[in-house]
C-alpha cells in the first residue's frame, strides 16, 4: 500500500520536506493522511536542528482538500463522529500554524478548500504561475469551518467574504495580490529553484529568535481559534456535513452532475 505521506530525511541544513502522496485523488486528505501529517509535524517540531518544514504535494496538484468519498461516508455518521473528524483537521492546521520553525508551502496545480487551508496555515507560500485556488465548500453544500481562521488571517475578512461565499477560483497572481501567496514561480518545475533563496534567508536567522517570533506572531495575530473555538467550528461543520444539502452537494460532485440547487440558466 502506498504511504499517504512521504517524509524526506532532514538534510544537513535541517530542512524537513513533507510530501502528500495521494496523487491519484489529487492529494485529497483522508483520516490517514491527516494523522500522518500531524504526527510528522510533531516529530519535526521536536527534532533538534530542524530549521524549516516544506509542505508539498506529489503529482500535478498540491491538494484538492478533503477526500469527498470519505466526506460522502461522513454524511451518514453521527454528529459526534463528524465532530471528532473535524477536530483532527483543526488540530493539524493548528500544528502547522504553531510550528516553531517556518512552514513553507510549494503549490502546483491547485489548492482547493481544505488544501487552501493548509496553504493559509503556512508561514510562506510559493506557487506556480498556473496554480489555481478556491474556497469551494459552499458549492458542495458545506462550509469552510476549520480553515476559516487561517484563511481570514491570510487574505483578510473582506476578500474572504467574496471567495468563501462564491467559491470562485482565482489564479496565483490574484492570490499574491491578496496576500495568500508570497512568491510566484514561472512553473511547477521552478518551485524548488525559487525555494532555495528563501531557505538561504531562513538559515541566516537565529533559530531561537525565529521560534520566539513565531510565538509573537501567533499571539499578536490570534490566528488559532483556540480549543473552545475549534470545538465550536467542528460542531458547526459536523452539523453541516450531515445536512441534506451537503449530502446532495457531495453526491452531485462525485456523480458529475449539477446539485439540485443549481437551476439551468
Amino acid at each position: 500500500m502506498t504511504e499517504p505521506l512521504v517524509i524526506s530525511a532532514t538534510d544537513a541544513n535541517g530542512i524537513v520536506r513533507l510530501t502528500m502522496n495521494r496523487p491519484d485523488v489529487r492529494n485529497a486528505f483522508n483520516p490517514d493522511l491527516v494523522h500522518e501529517l500531524a504526527a510528522a509535524l510533531d516529530r519535526a517540531a521536536e527534532l533538534p536542528g530542524t530549521r524549516a518544514v516544506v509542505l508539498a504535494g506529489a503529482g500535478k496538484v498540491f491538494s484538492a482538500g478533503a477526500d469527498l468519498e470519505n466526506m460522502r461516508r461522513a454524511g451518514t455518521l453521527s454528529e459526534d463522529a463528524n465532530t471528532a473528524d473535524a477536530m483532527n483537521v483543526s488540530r493539524l492546521l493548528d500544528r502547522l500554524d504553531s510550528m516553531p520553525v517556518p512552514a513553507i508551502a510549494l503549490v502546483q496545480g491547485a489548492a482547493i478548500a481544505g488544501g487552501l487551508g493548509l496553504v493559509a496555515a503556512c508561514d510562506v507560500v510559493i506557487a506556480a504561475a498556473d496554480a489555481v485556488f478556491a474556497i469551494s465548500e459552499v458549492r458542495l453544500g458545506l462550509i469552510p469551518a476549520m480553515i476559516s481562521p487561517y484563511v481570514i488571517g491570510a487574505i483578510g475578512a473582506r476578500q474572504a467574504r467574496r471567495y468563501m461565499l462564491t467559491g470562485e477560483r482565482f489564479d496565483a497572481a490574484r492570490a499574491m495580490r491578496m496576500g495568500l501567496v508570497h512568491q510566484v514561480a514561472a512553473s511547477a518545475d521552478d518551485l524548488d529553484a525559487t525555494l532555495r533563496p528563501l531557505i538561504d534567508a531562513i538559515l541566516l536567522a537565529a533559530p531561537g529568535a525565529v521560534a520566539d517570533t513565531k510565538s509573537l506572531l501567533r499571539e499578536s495575530g490570534r490566528t488559532s481559534p483556540g480549543p473552545e473555538g475549534q470545538a465550536r467550528l467542528a460542531r458547526a461543520l459536523a452539523r453541516r456535513r450531515a445536512s441534506p444539502e451537503a449530502r446532495e452537494g457531495v453526491d452531485a460532485f462525485l456523480e458529475k452532475r449539477p446539485p439540485d440547487w443549481q437551476k439551468p440558466s
